[in-house]
């Protein structure tokens, strides 16, 4: 075994005992050009995973916005501060992963009816509402569920 084997197995081992430290060891050797010792395989795996996460994060985002706004078009005696802090935080948080992120709006714009059916689901849960309260199709389209001074009216 040579000696650039050796620190990768080493950097592997380290992966599985301190994911902190592998963290920091991996990148100092990035930094200081040390590419031979670098455990790319699970950098690959970590790197794939950052992403996977990003759009996990979008759309867990993007649910809890869409049923805030479903209670709030469709329980507008229930409606309270606290309702339009959550539209407000979670519009927040999707506008920031998509300036941090731009080419997450495509994604964005595929999960948005899959999230809006999730929303649905939750929502009645939450409120007790039939399921038929809500349409099968959005009332909000993309645009408006992201924009800041969008708030539905009743129904």
């Amino acid at each position: 075994m040579t000696a650039t084997q050796s620190i990768a197995v080493t950097n592997s081992n380290l992966y599985e005992e301190d994911f902190y430290l592998w963290i920091k060891t991996t990148a100092k050797q990035l930094k200081n050009g040390n590419f031979a010792e670098i455990d790319l395989d699970n950098l690959i795996e970590e790197i794939e995973s950052m992403g996977r996460s990003e759009k996990r994060a979008l759309k867990s985002n993007l649910l809890v916005l869409l049923m805030h706004l479903l209670k709030y078009k469709y329980q507008p005696d229930k409606r309270s501060n606290s309702w339009l802090s959550t539209i407000f935080e979670y519009r927040r948080r999707l506008k920031e992963d998509l300036t941090e992120s731009p080419s997450l709006k495509k994604y964005l714009s595929e999960v948005f009816n899959e999230c809006y059916q999730d929303a649905r689901k939750q929502g009645s849960l939450e409120t007790g509402l039939s399921l038929d309260t809500f349409p099968v199709d959005s009332p909000f389209t993309t645009e408006e569920s992201l924009n800041q001074d969008y708030l539905p009216e009743q129904h």
